[in-house]
């Protein structure tokens, strides 16, 4: 056998190993799926999301990603948007809700949720959405790297860049409870350590792709009640100044306020009858 011959048969076996491209994705099924390329690629699911009347104390948040993605589902200029801050404060949540919203209005938006540890087949997902016809916003949740993770480059094309650069049909939505996604190094502050400030500007380049941020930051004793009200209200339950003084006991022993831990007390609110 030649070395031609031997390089066309070790070319047609890598063909027959490697998996065909992904073909136009079909999102007719749903307006939320979760991407699980080790599973059948796109699963439709259907997303417990809150009323976004629900979410309490982050009016500001509400409307800047409200009207973010109205322009956006409308075919209007939208940015991609981070979300970070206090964990438990909402962030996710928020994302869920104003997609109910606005998908209510324009059928069209589609919501695809990614897990960190698949953002490597991001190239194939992006690949597949390219042709599906819709809007989506590609979500990631509770998103950080940790060093120099090559997965944070996997992100960049989603986010904007480069020959294959995202299309204007796709923004991406993020929630961190780091500002800056990437953890940093102290050596990074020095003066003098130019490589680790170089190692910073590396850092910051991937946050710096979101055009929205929008904080969460830790709440005080009487958002965190209004909150209990608000959902102890949605779901029917009894209130009053003993659910309170029961609420606060509870925020005290997670040593957390936020609207998970006003959640977490309602059921067990619930579950008292």
């Amino acid at each position: 056998m030649d070395q031609t011959e031997a390089l066309a048969r070790i070319a047609a076996a890598l063909e027959r190993l490697a998996p065909p491209p992904p073909g136009p994705a079909d999102l007719s099924a749903g307006g939320a799926f979760v991407w699980r390329p080790r599973a059948g690629g796109l699963v439709p699911v259907q997303p417990a999301a809150l009323d976004l009347d629900l979410l309490v104390g982050v009016d500001a948040q509400k409307a800047a990603l409200l009207a973010n993605t109205r322009s956006f589902a409308a075919g209007r200029p939208a940015n991609n948007a981070l979300l970070w801050g206090a964990r438990g404060a909402g962030k996710s949540a928020l994302v869920k809700a104003v997609h109910k919203v606005v998908a209510a209005e324009t059928p069209a938006l589609k919501i695809v949720e990614v897990g960190r540890d698949d953002l490597d087949s991001l190239p194939a997902l992006l690949g597949a959405l390219a042709g599906s016809g819709a809007r989506v916003i590609l979500f990631l949740d509770d998103l950080a790297f940790e060093g120099g993770s090559g997965l944070a480059k996997a992100l960049r094309p989603a986010l904007e860049g480069g020959l294959a650069s995202r299309t204007d049909d796709l923004v991406v939505y993020a929630t961190s409870n780091r500002r800056h996604l990437l953890d940093r190094d102290p050596r990074e502050n020095v003066e003098l350590e130019l490589h680790w400030r170089d190692a910073a500007e590396e850092r910051l380049a991937l946050a710096d792709r979101f055009g929205l941020w929008l904080g969460f930051h830790a709440m005080d004793q009487d958002v965190y009640l209004e909150i209990v009200r608000t959902l102890a209200a949605a779901e029917g339950l009894r209130d009053g100044p003993e659910m309170e003084r029961a609420a606060l006991e509870w925020c005290i022993t997670r040593g957390s306020r936020s609207g998970r831990v006003a959640r977490q007390f309602l059921l067990d609110w619930a579950a008292r009858g």
